[in-house]
């Protein structure tokens, strides 16, 4: 990934974060109420010197090492990136980025940190970007009483 483009990622992160939260309307009783939590964002370059890592190889690396240290959920993302890497050149590159919500707690920090590490090592790269952010989540379920026999 270039450093253009995990700069702007971290400058995008940066200005979301100095955005305010306003809290969502929720009752005292739903379960759906919001928490503090921890966003962490982590994009992955899909060049390596071995050659473009494929699809089946990064979802042998969600299944095998990401989901386990996640199992309630995250989102990964397609996209387009570019960085200047050791080499000095711009490189321009498919992406992937996942986002992870999770409680602020120093295991959870360590299981993304361990996630990058992990895909560092398995595809020979030089980096993988990590913004993190505090947050508030909030699930929207329906609740009991407005569900529907199906």
């Amino acid at each position: 990934m270039s450093c253009k483009c995990l700069l702007s990622a971290a400058l995008l992160s940066v200005l979301t974060a100095c955005a305010s939260l306003a809290p969502l309307p929720v009752k005292p009783d739903d379960p759906s109420a919001c928490a503090e939590r921890r966003a962490d964002r982590v994009l992955f370059g899909m060049n390596s010197p071995d050659g473009p890592v494929s699809e089946a190889q990064w979802q042998a690396f969600l299944s095998e090492f990401v989901t386990p240290r996640f199992p309630a959920g995250l989102t990964v993302y397609q996209a387009k990136g570019q960085w200047r890497g050791d080499s000095g050149q711009v490189e321009q590159e498919d992406s992937r980025a996942i986002d992870l919500i999770h409680e602020d707690n120093a295991e959870e920090r360590k299981r993304v940190v361990e996630i990058a590490d992990e895909y560092k090592r398995r595809f020979k790269q030089e980096a993988v970007l990590i913004v993190s952010t505090p947050a508030r989540a909030c699930f929207a379920q329906q609740s009991a009483s407005t569900k529907t026999a199906g």
